[in-house]
Parts: structure tokens; C-alpha cells; sequence
């Protein structure tokens, strides 16, 4: 693994192309087992994971297993690992997956909702020195303030003794994994107008709470697949999901978008406000396949499905991506 330093301005990362990939939804905040998919390689679980009898489950949070491809080896990693304790180990069960096939784990940023079940998954993988891949903000308290002022205190990240045989690996930077053909994005530079954070994000610093609006842990991670461009996949995209991928493409130098995938996060009175701009900038970008998810929120999804309806595929847990 390599870390690269992001704050020098024209740094960029060797990031390979790959064969294929494939995505499949681990932990998300909805299931459709009925509706079709009208793109081939978007397969939902009843076409993919037959012979399985329990159907995945729904919760707040997000995760998915991410497989390339290339030369005839495999790589796999996690990108987060949802919400409750149990629920990707026991989501995984019920798809056939075995999570022991994993190399590493990446979290998207230090939020409940996406190291929820990382403890259950590192006693299943059970690996000595297993990276899981993190920003040092992630250790922070934190919560959120109420409209009374008061704070709602986040659950805690996990410690360094509790990963236990796993192991921490923290990078702010551009970070590549499986032998260069997945980059960590590291921090995001916050470039639009419009895309402004979590104003009601507080941190626990000096013995009070202080706002933290811009949560810097915040990265996504990438993947260039031959002939179609750029796979980015979001957990709640606090950065912006344009910031994001306006980044994905300089520190690559790879200008093609294919895929966008994950969190938005356009839900809650002040993201809201960001829809229309952030819908008007993805149709600018023009990835062929938009799958957008999580803390997106039905008024974020509605708008991407009605803007972009070529692109666009409504998530489900379970839903399988070959690209």
C-alpha cells in the first residue's frame, strides 16, 4: 500500500485499469425484491444468489463488498460495514458470500452508520494485521446538535484494542490498495458553492462541543475499469458527491465517469436545498450508470430518476454491479 500526499496541488495516482468489477450491496437503507432492472449488468439478488432462501434485510447504513479483477487475479475489500452489529454478517450469510474472502476494510468516514458492524465482521474474517483503512478524525466524539440545542451524542468509534488481530492504518491522503487498482480518495477539497456540510455536526474538543461542519474524514474510493472510465463509490459523500468526483478525477487524471454509486447524502432540510444544483452538475458529468443510495433521501433519488432516467438504478440490498 502506498500513501501519497494530496496537498502538494498537481499530485496524482498511477490507477490502474482493471478487467472488471463487481459491487454488491451489503447494507443499505432499502430491498426490492420484485422490481426489474433494466441494464444488464445490474443484477438484483433473486437473479444472482439463487439456492439462498433468506432475502437480505434493510437498515440505516451502508456497506458494500467490492471485487476487481484483472490478469486473473481477484482483490476484495469492504467499503464500510453498515449500521447494526449484525446486520452485514448476517445480510452476507443469507447472499452465500463468504466475508473471509476480504483484504482489507475501508471506511468511508467515522459515523455510526457505517462501522456499525465492523467488530462482528473482523471476528468472522478472523486475519492477522488485516488493514482497515482509516482518517484519524474517525476517533473523535461527536454528535449532533437538536433544534433545542441540545447535543445527540454519537456511538463511539471503535478502539485500537478492539479490532484486535486487525490492524489501523491512517491516511489523510490519497491512499492506493489492491496492487493500484483501488484508490482511497483521502480528504476531499471542498470546492463548490454550494456544497456546504453538516452544519449541525458538533466534535467533543477541550472539554466542549464545537461545530464540525465539514467532517474532512470523509473520502470514497475508486476504481478505473477498461474501456468505460471511473467507478466512484460514496458512503455519505458529507464532501459533496460533486466535490468528490470533480477529485476522483485529479488525482487520477482520468476524465471518464462511468459509474457513481452510494450515499449523496441530499436528505434533511438543508441538503434538500442542494438537490436541483447537485442534479444539474451529475447531468454535466454524465455517468452512463448513477445509482444514488442511502442518506440520499427519496426527494434526491426522485429528482437524479427523473433527470437522468437512462442512468439511473434504485438500490437494494443484495443488488449486484458487473462492470
Amino acid at each position: 500500500m502506498r500513501d501519497i500526499d494530496n496537498r502538494k496541488p498537481n499530485s496524482t495516482v498511477l490507477l490502474r485499469e482493471v478487467e472488471r468489477a463487481e459491487i454488491i450491496s451489503l447494507v443499505d437503507n432499502s430491498v426490492d425484491y420484485l422490481s426489474t432492472i433494466d441494464k444488464d449488468e445490474v443484477k438484483q439478488v433473486r437473479e444472482w444468489a439463487k439456492g439462498h432462501r433468506q432475502l437480505p434485510m434493510a437498515e440505516h447504513g451502508f456497506s458494500m463488498l467490492v471485487r476487481v479483477f484483472d490478469h486473473g487475479k481477484l482483490h476484495s475489500m469492504l467499503f464500510d460495514t453498515g449500521n447494526s452489529p449484525k446486520g452485514i454478517v448476517n445480510n452476507a450469510k443469507r447472499m452465500g458470500l463468504n466475508l473471509r474472502e476480504i483484504e482489507c476494510i475501508v471506511l468511508s468516514h467515522g459515523h455510526y452508520d457505517h462501522f456499525g458492524g465492523m467488530l462482528s465482521t473482523l471476528k468472522l474474517v478472523n486475519k492477522d494485521n488485516l488493514p482497515i483503512i482509516v482518517h484519524e478524525d474517525m476517533f473523535s466524539i461527536r454528535g449532533v446538535a437538536n433544534p433545542d440545542g441540545t447535543i445527540r451524542k454519537y456511538p463511539k468509534f471503535p478502539t485500537e484494542n478492539s479490532i484486535k488481530p486487525a490492524k489501523y492504518v491512517k491516511t489523510k491522503h490519497p491512499y492506493i490498495i489492491a496492487e493500484n487498482a483501488i484508490l482511497v480518495t483521502g480528504e476531499i477539497p471542498r470546492k463548490t458553492c454550494f456544497e456546504k456540510g453538516y452544519p449541525q455536526h458538533r466534535v467533543f474538543i477541550d472539554g466542549e462541543w464545537q461545530p464540525d461542519p465539514w467532517i474532512l474524514d470523509d473520502r470514497a474510493i475508486v476504481i478505473n475499469v477498461k474501456q468505460k472510465g471511473l467507478v466512484i463509490l460514496s458512503g455519505c459523500a458529507h464532501a459533496g458527491i460533486i466535490n468528490t468526483i470533480l477529485y476522483a478525477r485529479q488525482v487520477t487524471r482520468v476524465n471518464d465517469v462511468y459509474a457513481v454509486i452510494g450515499g449523496f447524502h441530499l436528505a434533511g432540510k438543508e441538503y434538500e436545498q442542494r438537490i436541483n444544483q447537485t442534479v444539474k452538475e451529475l447531468k454535466k458529468i454524465n455517468p452512463k450508470l448513477i445509482v444514488p443510495s442511502h442518506c440520499t433521501g427519496w426527494r434526491g433519488i426522485y429528482t437524479v430518476a427523473k433527470a437522468m432516467p437512462y442512468a439511473f438504478v434504485c438500490n437494494s440490498v443484495g443488488n449486484l454491479y458487473k462492470l
